[in-house]
């Protein structure tokens, strides 16, 4: 019976850790929908609530009036769909390659995605700026695309090759007895298979161009050309005092894209699970 029992226990005590876990996500989330819908009385007070008491859209209408909020998600939209396109396009014949010819290439490939994911920021951002200044990239979108790619792509390879690994090679080695030739293979059949994968990767690239914001406030300087993080921050005033209402109104629309996009990987990450799960 102790049997049982101990497997019981650990389960509860993994659904416990999983619920603080959640806990923990949600509930700064929940405090910036309560404060973005706070009149500024409320937003002052010395006994704050988690629900509004007299609940308003003020601070939104407060928010698009003192910055420039469409503008701003326009250029963050069109910088993180280009890079995760791009990450994407060259990332998937990497990772085939990678993934149907193991040895040297892919242990190089692996260490160069650990050794990319940890460095730090600050350390390339000075070479890299004086990069982009050499081509004249320095405030213009394209640069911080490209800044986006190279940074996304050692973890896009990554991504899609564990899913063409997923891949049976036996159904490729079929279409070719049939007399498919390469490029027919890959277009008929592995890559329906890895269209899953594909859109997981390119979404996870998109989300990651659409929140950051170290390159965009260093490569980017006039405000027609900043993102939607960086504009976030002009609700801080000189001195550090944050807007707070119409900072909190503005930073939960600039989420909202995150979140749908998360619903979305969930669904293609199974669909890539259950594809890679082909037997022959």
């Amino acid at each position: 019976m102790s049997g049982p029992r101990t497997r019981g226990a650990v389960r509860a005590g993994q659904y416990l850790a999983l619920l603080a876990y959640l806990a923990f996500l949600a509930l700064p989330f929940l405090w910036l929908i309560s404060t973005a819908f706070k009149p500024a009385p409320e937003l002052g007070s010395l006994h704050p609530t988690w629900i509004p008491e007299d609940p308003t859209v003020a601070n939104f209408r407060q928010a698009f009036a003192e910055q420039p909020l469409l503008r701003a998600a326009a250029n963050s939209l069109a910088a993180a769909l280009a890079a995760a396109v791009t990450a994407v396009v060259v990332a998937t014949p990497m990772a085939y390659v990678t993934a149907r010819r193991r040895g040297r290439l892919s242990a190089a490939t692996t260490g160069w995605v650990v050794v990319s994911q940890a460095f730090p920021f600050v350390l390339v951002i000075i070479p890299l700026f004086l990069v982009l200044k050499n081509l004249q990239l320095i405030n213009t979108l394209t640069g911080l695309v490209l800044v986006y790619v190279v940074w996304s792509l050692p973890f896009a390879l990554w991504m899609l090759t564990g899913y063409v690994r997923a891949l049976p090679a036996e159904l490729e080695e079929a279409a070719a007895v049939d007399g498919a030739g390469r490029l027919r293979t890959l277009l008929s059949v592995t890559a329906p298979l890895l269209a899953p994968g594909i859109v997981a990767t390119a979404l996870f690239a998109f989300i990651t161009a659409w929140n950051e914001f170290f390159f965009a406030l260093v490569l980017l300087k006039t405000p027609e050309k900043q993102t939607l993080p960086v504009v976030l921050t002009h609700f801080l005033g000189a001195e550090g005092v944050a807007d707070l209402g119409p900072l909190a109104a503005a930073a939960f629309l600039a989420t909202l894209p995150s979140l749908v996009v998360f619903a979305l990987i969930q669904r293609r990450i199974t669909g890539g699970m259950l594809s890679g799960a082909v037997k022959s």
